[in-house]
């Protein structure tokens, strides 16, 4: 299924009449790619009343050409942002610029480029729309789900005493890019024995312990679309301090995807998840987000997180990966992506949750 990017560009359109500016310069990769299909790493999209250009430089030439859909191809000698507002230099007219992506020297050069140029920040522009995922998008987030779901065996394989942390990751990243993958969403999470209590702890060149939790975090990239699963196992038999963390942390992450389904507030979820740990005596043990959204990049609109007031309509893609993380006794974390239905919610990640012992 072909990516209907005439249609994003009529929709930024319409969004810009309604912040009242002439046209949008889009410098953010993501964004651009959004917008017109160009995959390259340099660029900027002008987007005006009737016109769309995509300003690259001399190495994408080709490339820009080849992937660049609804909107003129120019190749800039400088930079490509600069060369696209120059464009408007001689007339009085307002140009929004993406406020969260752009430094301070940034903003400078383009309005020195163009001193005429009302430069208005818009925020977010861009990416509210791409928080409600197309069917085509849809398609090809869940094929990467599946790809990455598929080599979960591969990590277990690989989990043993004395195996080194970073050694699991490298042979799960070579067969993901055996496997199609473009690469790894991020760099791949591997956190045994003391580490597993690290929410983040990256793969190290510690040896996997005798006994402890192994938190395993990672995602592919597949057709530029990220993917992002988590799951804990346990090396050697687990104490009873053990099975009840594990079992707090799967029923917070159950109760957080019973409730999610479109009207339903971002935080409402997050709040679902820590109910059920602080009943179990874990609440203060949580220490981030219930989950985020995903798609061409890895962390995406919207947050679900403590206060989060944005609803849930059909169409977006989320995490739900509540964990508790002890010092002294380890980590869990438990990680699907979800999909918001029109009635409800569809978990995307197919592997099993129950708590696997190596």
């Amino acid at each position: 299924m072909a990516m209907d990017f005439k249609a994003r560009i009529r929709a930024l359109r319409e969004s810009l009449e309604r912040h009242r500016v002439d046209s949008m310069l889009v410098t953010h990769m993501p964004n651009v790619r959004y917008l017109c299909g160009f995959t390259g790493s340099s660029g900027a999209l002008l987007v005006g009343p009737k016109t769309a250009e995509l300003h690259s430089d001399g190495r994408y030439t080709l490339q820009a050409t080849e992937e660049a859909q609804g909107a003129r191809v120019r190749i800039a000698r400088g930079n490509p942002a600069v060369a696209a507002i120059a464009k408007a230099a001689s007339r009085r007219t307002s140009i929004g610029i993406e406020s969260e992506h752009i430094t301070v020297a940034q903003r400078s050069s383009l309005a020195k480029a163009a001193p005429k140029v009302r430069l208005k920040p818009l925020a977010g522009v861009v990416e509210r729309a791409r928080m409600m995922k197309q069917p085509d998008e849809v398609l090809q987030l869940k094929a990467a789900v599946m790809l990455a779901s598929g080599l979960f065996e591969v990590l277990l394989h690989g989990i043993k005493p004395g195996v080194t942390e970073s050694h699991v990751a490298a042979e799960l990243e070579y067969v993901a890019r055996r496997s199609g993958a473009q690469g790894m969403s991020f760099e791949t999470i591997v956190a045994s024995g003391p580490r597993s209590a690290m929410p983040h702890g990256v793969a190290s060149e510690q040896a996997i312990p005798p006994s402890g939790f192994v938190v395993l975090d990672y995602g592919v990239i597949l057709a530029g679309y990220c993917s992002d699963m988590t799951r804990t196992v346990h090396v050697g038999p687990p104490g009873r301090k053990h099975r009840d963390l594990y079992q707090a942390v799967l029923e917070a992450q159950l109760a957080a995807i019973d409730v999610v389904k479109p009207g339903v507030q971002a935080g409402k979820v997050d709040q679902a998840a820590r109910k059920v740990l602080q009943k179990a005596g874990f609440a203060s043990y949580f220490t981030h987000s219930t989950g985020h959204g995903v798609g061409l990049e890895i962390h995406e609109p919207p947050r679900l997180g403590k206060g989060q007031t944005e609803l849930l309509q059909p169409g977006m893609v989320i995490t739900i990966e509540p964990g508790a993380y002890v010092p002294g006794l380890g980590g869990v974390r438990i990680e699907d992506m979800v999909l918001v239905t029109e009635t409800g919610c569809q978990v995307l990640t197919p592997t099993s949750k129950e708590l696997m012992i190596l």
